[in-house]
């Protein structure tokens, strides 16, 4: 028994893209002509015809204008452009992640300066660095040793780094978070 009753629940796709040739809804057109030259206001028929006749397509560069701008171009060429921007917009980009340095109160000088070294590295690299100091037991009475400790590490990286949030108390660590300048 096959149903004969039509899918309501179907998903209809979206044209992907700008709109050209028939698909453009504005009655009259700005037209650039395929070598830059500008044709002025024209209507939407006589612009489409002035595409096909040099066998190219009418796109819609800027839909918000009054009027709409559309171009005589290749549409596979102006995908293709519209890709390779994006591409390179991808590339130029800079990913900025969080690196976690991890400190006790009592931390030797040895490595702390070893531990301020690596976050100096990672902030000439351009990431930002989570400082956690971690406090057991009795050293809860003395969370001024953590305090001292951020205001050494503040006073360190002050030539390249900047303070983004305050050292403040999480339970029982207190974390800091300093960023490239």
């Amino acid at each position: 028994m096959s149903n004969s009753k039509p899918n309501y629940f179907q998903r209809r796709t979206k044209p992907q893209g700008p709109r050209a040739n028939e698909r453009i809804r504005a009655l009259d057109v700005q037209v650039i002509g395929s070598n830059g030259e500008n044709f002025g206001i024209l209507p939407l028929k006589k612009a489409i015809e002035l595409a096909r006749k040099e066998e190219l397509d009418l796109i819609e560069i800027s839909p918000n204008a009054s009027p709409p701008v559309c171009k005589i171009m290749d549409m596979g060429k102006y995908k293709y452009d519209l890709q390779k921007k994006a591409n390179q917009a991808k590339k130029k980009q800079k990913i900025v992640s969080l690196k976690e340095i991890k400190l006790r109160p009592g931390t030797e000088t040895h490595d702390y300066n070893f531990k301020i070294k690596n976050a100096k590295k990672f902030i000439s690299k351009g990431d930002k660095v989570k400082f956690t100091v971690k406090f057991k037991g009795r050293e809860m009475q003395h969370t001024e040793l953590g305090k001292e400790l951020m205001k050494k590490i503040i006073e360190e990286t002050k030539e390249i780094a900047k303070v983004e949030s305050q050292p403040k108390f999480e339970g029982k660590q207190m974390v800091m978070i300093i960023q490239p300048i």
